[in-house]
């Protein structure tokens, strides 16, 4: 088995993953249903590869080994999640509790063997983890769902289960070069995870390309529908039109454009109108959320930039959080109206715009942007469209600088058309560079 010997921090030299763990899952399931995949031997190396490859890249909160009886898909939860028979922190050192039963997002992936707990920032909005991003040791991982990115990219796990409010699934996926799914807002998938703003806050999962969400989408119950194998159904893809990006993040975009329609599907500029500048209300909601439904736990939190940021919640007026609660639904139906009259499948944007920042520089104080910070406009980002109107949005690696810093688009699609996201993902497969483990 591979040793990982280098101090964290350091690029070192490349690394792979034990041969059972690596390959493309679709290839190990189908072995495993012929009876020709030896998951005796592949639990044991994963239990292994597990706490010697956690040792180095630091993603999981609690390891156990993988059942028998279960299918060789190994699944990492973050903690903020309940999984019966282990703690749930929330990423906080001063609380725990101990679920007897899973959280409902839990409920499809009963076959598959869910092996570890995964760090998470302090409850969803803390700002640091102590993760190191598998691929680009330089990157900041970023949070929320930390933990998972971090584990499915280091092989600890096949798949990542998390949360998304604003971002939390998408961006750490970029970050470690992985698909990243936040799935169509769902109340019902909702209980066994924190809460933090119910109305836009759900499941999302992390895998390490777009092949392996497909084929774990259709062999357990990730969310709605059902990934297509045909490859020839063609789409229309709207591109947003508006200067917000950098020109490295545009290009990027562009060069994705360009794939779609080389797999044949038709592109179109459009305009998301009000919709668009509805992005601010969804980090107000958010930080008002956040301040009503945490502010009692203060004592239990360690790191005073989680303080700021339940306390910088104060600060949005309830009146106003009523207000943008009220719209939600008018914003939903407004989504769907646009997807239906210019007639597209989805909408293609950047997940950030401009590139992550490299690891070293001063550490933010606050996770919530405010009109007072320059470029508040830019802070404010592409991730809240998705998340004010409900919509499903997915994460997808495009490509890589020549100084390292990881290059990702965001699908966003209507109300429950999670799985024409992935297909769409996975024809975008080649843009995906070769990462190694670092």
């Amino acid at each position: 088995m591979t040793t990982l010997t280098d101090s964290p921090g350091t690029t070192g030299p490349n690394r792979h993953l034990p041969p059972l763990l690596a390959g493309p899952l679709r290839d190990r399931l189908a072995r495993a249903d012929a009876g020709d995949f030896p998951a005796a031997a592949w639990r044991e190396e994963l239990d292994a590869w597990a706490r010697e490859a956690d040792a180095r890249y630091r993603a999981c909160v609690h390891l156990r080994p993988v059942p028998e009886s279960a299918l060789p898909i190994a699944v990492g939860v973050k903690d903020t999640m309940d999984v019966a028979g282990l703690p749930t922190t929330w990423g906080m050192r001063r609380y725990r509790h101990h679920p007897t039963t899973s959280a409902v997002a839990l409920e499809g992936v009963r076959a598959a063997a869910v092996n570890a707990k995964l760090v998470t920032t302090e409850i969803n909005i803390g700002i640091g983890s102590g993760c190191l991003n598998p691929y680009l040791p330089e990157i900041d991982p970023t949070g929320s769902s930390t933990g998972p990115a971090v584990a499915v990219a280091a092989g600890i796990c096949d798949l990542g289960l998390g949360s998304d409010v604003i971002g939390s699934i998408r961006a750490p996926a970029g970050r470690c070069g992985l698909v990243g799914l936040r799935t169509t807002h769902d109340p019902a998938r909702l209980p066994g995870l924190l809460p933090l703003a119910s109305t836009m806050d759900t499941v999302g999962w992390i895998a390490r390309t777009a092949d392996d969400l497909a084929v774990l989408w259709n062999r357990l119950d990730l969310g709605p529908g059902r990934v297509q194998d045909d490859r020839h159904t063609r789409r229309r893809i709207g591109i947003l039109a508006h200067e917000l990006a950098s020109p490295a993040v545009a290009e990027s975009v562009e060069r994705t454009a360009s794939a779609l329609r080389e797999a044949g599907h038709e592109t179109v500029l459009v305009d998301l109108d009000e919709l668009w500048r509805w992005r601010g209300a969804a980090w107000e909601l958010c930080a008002r959320s956040a301040h009503d439904t945490l502010q009692g736990m203060t004592a239990e939190i360690l790191d005073p930039a989680t303080v700021s940021s339940i306390a910088f919640g104060a600060r949005v007026d309830p009146a106003r959080a009523a207000e943008i609660l009220d719209a939600q639904p008018r914003l939903r139906a407004l989504a769907a109206n646009l997807f239906a009259a210019a007639g597209v499948d989805a909408w293609l944007m950047p997940l950030d715009a401009d590139l992550p920042r490299r690891r070293g520089g001063p550490p933010p104080t606050d996770v919530f942007p405010s009109p007072e910070m320059p470029d508040f406009d830019r802070e404010i980002g592409y991730n809240p469209v998705a998340s004010i109107a409900g919509l499903p949005a997915l994460a997808c690696p495009v490509g890589i600088t020549d100084a390292g810093i990881p290059l990702s688009v965001q699908i966003v699609g209507p109300r429950h058309h999670d799985a024409v996201l992935i297909e769409l993902a996975r024809d975008l497969a080649a843009l995906r560079p070769a990462y190694e483990l670092r």
